[in-house]
């Protein structure tokens, strides 16, 4: 007797320490799943390469450092000066033109006279070159280029402030801002640097309680290898295993089980001579637990999606638990209820028709399948020449949930076998 108390004490604290971890695993996966749906909204392609307020920014720094960088060789230099005499001059002899020009009245011919008496057009022809310099020498000045480059920015500001912003600008703006308050940020990279270190760390979290539930399960089944003989253990040791297989589907089907990430990690082309640099660009997202792709199947109006819907949830979803349910109820329960021909049907033949093994191979070949696929197509967007680099990632992958679900699916085709050898056979 002290024995078997003290296994149910035992496999009562492993039963704990797993659900404690399934928890924080199912809190970490959601967490993940909105944390990376965040970050997917914000870098979305729609709101960077596609947006018109991100090029306004790029082309604004370009037309700034243009302006204040801007340096003439000294071949430059000598053509400027040039065309500048050549203004000068033409300045001149416009003027000679004017003051030549016949006169009728008295006071006009006066105006001529003293002119044509005081200014001397030869002396300032002569004064030509170092008028030219003078001019070009404020041009290269690096106060005036601060200052046609203020008068630049001013110039886009008007432009930006003056035009109408659309119901999808306004919508993106508001969607920023929306994500700046919610963590507490006041830019796009400061808010991209603490969803990428959150999510660095969740995703360290999320494995570990993984690997610690796996322990837990693997803890029990050591147990029942050094219990194989201890029939009297035996219906006290498998009840409390249908609890620690109860607890691995629950977060099999909650938690996220496949990731699918497509991006342009850098898109870099050179324009006016500067480098312009988009980044994390996503092109789609989407993270699915058996749950939602139920959910999902179900709310659609096309009658075969529902119908993949309600079979997934059948066998996949509602035999298993049925399964485990009646295998306790036939253990514990009396003997007519235990007995009763549904409750043996769906302990000792529902394995047949319950597909959860199914899922577990439709998930890995649509992952292998789908990555294949995307890391095709990405591909093909790869670019690598002097004027333009296109980089894309494809980031899909299994997520912990997919390893929890196949650990339940494991678990309990041992836990079936390890019932066809407790109970009588006569009982099946």
């Amino acid at each position: 007797m002290p024995q078997k108390w003290l296994l149910i004490l035992f496999l009562s604290l492993l039963l704990s320490a797993e659900a404690y971890f399934g928890y924080r695993l199912h809190v970490l996966s959601a967490q993940q799943e909105q944390i990376k749906a965040d970050h997917s909204d914000i870098n979305n392609i729609t709101l960077g390469l596609f947006s018109v307020d991100q090029w306004e920014d790029k082309i604004a720094g370009i037309v700034n450092h243009q302006v204040r960088q801007f340096k003439l060789t000294p071949q430059q230099k000598q053509q400027l000066l040039k065309e500048i005499e050549k203004i000068i001059y033409a300045l001149i002899d416009k003027a000679e033109a004017i003051v030549n020009k016949p006169q009728k009245s008295l006071g006009a011919k006066l105006k001529k006279l003293a002119v044509k008496t005081f200014v001397k057009t030869d002396k300032i022809r002569a004064q030509v070159p170092s008028f030219a310099r003078t001019i070009l020498k404020k041009v290269d000045d690096p106060r005036q280029k601060s200052r046609l480059s203020s008068m630049a920015m001013d110039k886009f500001d008007d432009v930006q402030h003056s035009k109408t912003m659309d119901s999808t600008l306004k919508a993106n703006h508001k969607q920023m801002e929306a994500m700046f308050n919610k963590y507490h940020v006041s830019s796009h990279k400061e808010l991209n640097k603490k969803l990428s270190d959150s999510l660095a760390s969740i995703r360290t979290k999320t494995y570990s309680y993984c690997f610690g539930m796996l322990g837990c399960v693997a803890a029990v089944l050591m147990v029942w290898w050094i219990c194989r003989k201890r029939t009297d253990l035996h219906v006290i040791l498998f009840i409390m295993s249908l609890l620690f297989a109860f607890i691995l589907l629950a977060v099999g089907l909650t938690a996220s089980m496949i990731e699918v990430d497509a991006r342009i990690a850098t898109l870099d082309f050179t324009l006016l001579g500067e480098h312009v640099l988009f980044s994390d660009q996503v092109l789609f997202y989407q993270s699915k637990s058996i749950l939602d792709v139920v959910k999902v199947l179900i709310s659609q109006s096309a009658i075969d999606s529902v119908a993949v819907g309600v079979l997934i949830l059948c066998f996949s979803i509602l035999f298993p638990i049925m399964k485990l349910t009646s295998t306790g109820i036939h253990l514990l329960g009396r003997k007519k209820l235990a007995e009763n021909k549904v409750i043996k049907y769906f302990a000792f033949q529902s394995g047949k028709w319950s597909m959860a093994d199914v899922i577990v191979i439709a998930v890995l070949m649509t992952f292998i399948g789908l990555n294949g696929l995307l890391d095709k197509q990405l591909a093909l967007l790869n670019i690598n020449s002097a004027d333009l680099t296109v980089l894309t990632t494809n980031n899909t992958a299994l997520q912990p949930g997919f390893i929890v679900f196949i650990s339940f699916v494991l678990y309990g085709l041992i836990l079936s076998t390890i019932l066809k050898f407790i109970t009588p056979h006569d009982a099946h």
